[in-house]
């Protein structure tokens, strides 16, 4: 029969192992939001006001702006 962990050894482990998972997937995500911005620009450049819900929320996201309140001119001065 297996010994029992005790419950700060367990928790000294999760704490151990969210900190590298939070290095790893950070990374990850970095790379894909640098992803994301670079597609989302393509789209804008291509498309036309009003954009996609998909676009619409980026550029609400990176006006810090409400999508209602997004002109024309801000979203395609985000695409340069």
């Amino acid at each position: 029969m297996a010994k029992r962990m005790s419950t700060a050894a367990r928790m000294d482990r999760m704490r151990d192992k969210a900190a590298i998972s939070r290095t790893v997937n950070g990374l990850l995500k970095r790379k894909e939001r640098k992803n994301r911005d670079a597609r989302m620009k393509e789209l804008l450049q291509k498309g036309t006001f009003p954009y996609t819900p998909a676009i619409m929320s980026w550029v609400s996201v990176q006006l810090n702006k409400p999508t209602t309140l997004i002109t024309a001119e801000e979203a395609r001065a985000l695409a340069n």
